[in-house]
């Protein structure tokens, strides 16, 4: 058995693995800045999650969104 056989696919899973997981947060990051920038979105994310929100709600959650995106970062 070649050294090459066990190296190569070990290899190969953990590119994929940093890949997928890169492109999931840059994926997550893009969505989230387009909820905070549509209502429509908002509320449906909310409908999805089971919740009915009304003008107001939405509102306050985008307040809330917008706050969380321009506030200090925790490390």
């Amino acid at each position: 058995m070649n050294v090459w056989n066990i190296i190569i696919p070990i290899l190969t899973l953990l590119v994929g693995v940093v890949l997928g997981f890169v492109f999931g947060v840059f994926y997550l990051r893009n969505q989230m800045t387009r909820i905070q920038n549509d209502p429509e979105m908002l509320q449906k994310m909310a409908k999805q999650m089971g919740y009915n929100m009304n003008k107001q709600q939405l509102q306050r959650a985008q307040q809330m969104l917008q706050k969380q995106k321009s506030g200090p970062r925790r490390k």
